[in-house]
């Protein structure tokens, strides 16, 4: 049997359930955005006290943590890479970063001057973060936008804490705060679309109708392999 006879064999004889999920990134996204302007805006020395430790644990590990990782395992079931590797690991340092200042709350540490633990957290963040901002040029603008505006954070906020430098860290302050500000954009958009059926406010999808007032355009194929799947969210 050829190739070609070979998958029109199986094509015609696969059965297909589908199992639609709503786009994990509308939770993920929403936390992130949530967390992130929580915390930035204390790094960048907006507010801040002893006691803001007792605050800012439960937000970053609930809000950003556990709302990221629910959508990360949301996302893999919707086979969608780039959304399953950067809400997981960012979840996963929102989780761990919550879980650091409940000690800094409870008097059980006490943070470093320099911190140059969190600087090396920040610097593994940076690299991981700015293949996920290369990935999302070939998919969505806006969130291109989001991870590459965290990478430039994650790597200001890297130098700043090892080379203890302030400049450094509040230019990641801010930068986190922009891609917080964006995160919140995409989420909303996402969330109208889904609501409306059509695109409200434009993200910048690479492949695909991402017109306001178009409906979104998304064909159920057979691609070789992957009878009736739909890939992506």
């Amino acid at each position: 049997m050829t190739h070609n006879g070979e998958f029109e064999f199986w094509r015609n004889r696969s059965q297909i359930f589908l199992q639609p999920v709503a786009a994990p990134s509308i939770l993920g996204l929403f936390g992130f955005a949530a967390a992130t302007f929580a915390v930035a805006t204390n790094l960048a020395g907006w507010y801040g006290d002893t006691n803001t430790p007792n605050f800012l644990f439960p937000f970053a590990a609930f809000s950003g943590g556990l709302a990221q990782i629910l959508a990360t395992m949301w996302a893999y079931r919707a086979r969608d890479g780039l959304a399953t590797a950067m809400h997981g690991i960012w979840g996963a340092f929102w989780l761990s970063y919550g879980l650091l200042f409940l000690l800094v709350a409870l008097g059980q540490l006490t943070l470093p001057t320099p911190n140059v633990p969190l600087g090396y957290w920040f610097v593994a963040l940076a690299a991981i973060t700015w293949s996920g901002s290369l990935a999302a040029l070939g998919k969505n603008i806006g969130l291109a936008g989001v991870l590459i505006a965290l990478a430039a954070g994650a790597t200001c906020q890297g130098i700043g804490q090892l080379a203890d430098i302030s400049a450094w860290r509040t230019a990641g302050a801010w930068l986190f705060i922009a891609s917080a500000v964006i995160a919140w954009y995409v989420a909303t958009a996402l969330l109208l679309e889904s609501s409306f059926g059509r695109v409200i406010l434009p993200m910048g999808i690479v492949r695909g109708v991402n017109v306001p007032g178009h409906q979104t355009r998304q064909m159920i194929q057979f691609p070789a392999g992957e009878p009736g799947v739909k890939v992506g969210q």
